[in-house]
Parts: structure tokens; sequence; C-alpha cells
């Protein structure tokens, strides 16, 4: 199954060199792109880098704060928290390509003192116990049928006290999940929680719950305004049409009704340790 799940995610090819091709043709130099430049495509997520803000409000982070990223991607949520508090973040993932590319564009932002990446499994994390202050996940649970173990494994190397932030995609009461989806193609690699799991497993981790927020709603309406604009002035070189190729279109189609129709639900926790 991790095979399975590498490859949905290793068919863009070259990841930074597509991104660097997409920045040029914007007018843009990579070496000295923004991390708002990047958010696009590596804020990989519904509402992108505003809702990595309204996590890492919560988490209580400073510039002494050691963060862990589980499902990194490319790393642009990483970026985003190391940027805003000074912090140090270290994310992992199971893609070797994410974390490659991850690592050449916090070169281009010049966050490669801050944040770093490795390849890895979330429901083996390859840190000692108590390693961390803080923890974050966004959009990567769906992938990981051993929920039990993913939460466990936070909770080992999270400090206790530390600061566990969530948002996924959970399975809403609308009916089955349309695909393909970004996260698969098929059904085989996805395995979604209810939000009545999602607190059993979290609390039989060892996990606190303090804060949970649907915000179904205000995910269906960015997807649209998105949609919308791409529309109108047509899909911007940067954008996630780089990691899902052609299967985006039919990919964002199902997405508008799986929110539209409850089929999926977008929910955060924030959980102590």
């Amino acid at each position: 199954m991790p095979d399975q799940i590498s490859e949905h995610y290793s068919r863009s090819g070259d990841i930074a060199a597509a991104i660097a091709e997409a920045l040029k043709r914007m007018g843009k130099d990579p070496t000295t792109a923004t991390t708002a430049d990047l958010a696009m495509v590596d804020e990989f997520h519904f509402r992108g880098r505003r809702a990595t803000l309204a996590l890492g409000e919560r988490m209580n982070l400073s510039e002494s704060s050691y963060v862990l990223d589980i499902g990194s991607g490319l790393g642009g949520p990483a970026r985003t928290l190391a940027e805003t508090y000074g912090c140090r973040v270290t994310g992992i993932d199971l893609t070797e390509a994410f974390c490659k590319a991850a690592v050449t564009l916090s070169s281009w932002v010049g966050l490669s003192e801050k944040v770093s990446f490795r390849q890895g499994d979330a429901t083996e994390l390859p840190f000692e116990q108590d390693s961390f202050d803080a923890a974050i996940t966004i959009h990567v649970a769906m992938n990981i049928a051993a929920k039990d173990a993913l939460y466990a494994e936070a909770k080992r190397v999270l400090k206790p006290g530390g600061i566990f932030a969530i948002f996924d995609i959970l399975q809403g009461e609308g009916g089955e999940v349309l695909y393909p989806v970004p996260w698969a193609r098929e059904p085989s690699i996805s395995h979604m929680a209810t939000p009545e799991e999602m607190r059993s497993l979290l609390s039989a981790a060892g996990f606190s719950i303090l804060e949970t927020e649907d915000s179904t709603e205000a995910s269906e309406v960015w997807f649209e305004k998105r949609l919308a604009a791409a529309r109108e002035s047509g899909v911007p070189p940067l954008s996630t049409r780089l990691l899902l190729g052609d299967d985006f279109t039919a990919m964002a189609k199902n997405q508008v009704r799986n929110l539209k129709e409850q089929r999926i639900r977008t929910v955060a926790y924030i959980c102590r340790a």
C-alpha cells in the first residue's frame, strides 16, 4: 500500500523544475521567490495558506519551538510556520519526490536553515520519544489505513503538553466519495474516517481534544471561487495541475460534488499530548 500511495503522488516528474518553469512563465525568478509566490502549489489543501496560518495561531509556537510536519508534501506549511514564527520544522513524507522538491523550494525562499525534510512512514516515525514541541498534519490521514498507529506515533514523539494540530478530509454523511480526487484516483488508497471515529482515535492515542472546527462550508466557497477564477482567466501556470496532471479537471469536478453533497467534510482538531 505505501508503494501505491507513493506512486499516486510521484507522477509529476521533476517537481521543482516544473515549478521553476511555471514561475518563469509568470515573470518570477525561482531563486528569489517568496513563500506567498509558491502557495498556489505547495499549500496543497483546502483554504491553502490561510488554513495553515489558522492552525499555527493555535499551536503556541515561538522561535524556540521544534515542530514536526507529518505528511509534509512540498513543504508549504512547514515553510509558512517557520517564516511566521521563526521556529524549526522537520517534515516527513512518504513520497521521496516531494521531499526532494521541498528541499529545493526551501532553498529558493531562504529557509533551508529553518526547515528540513526526510522520507519516511507516518506510522513508524524515525524520531525519539518527546522530540517535538508541536506537530501538524494537513490532508494526510485519508491515505493511511492504520490511523491508530499514526496518532500513537504523533503522541510518542511529542513532548508532554505539546500541541497536535490536524486538518483533514473526513467521510461525510452524504454517501461514498466520488473518485478521482486529489489524494486517490480510486478507492484502494483512500481510507476515510468519520468525525466520530476521529474523536475516538485521538482519545485512544492519549490526546485531549481542545478544539474542533468543521470548515466544510468555507472549503466549498473557497474551492468554488478558485474554479470560477480558473474559468474566467484560465488555470495559472503555477497551480495544483502541475501535481495532478491530466486528472486535474475530473478531480476538481468531483471535489465540488463531494463537498456540496457532504460526501466529505473538512475538519480541524487542536489536541494536547
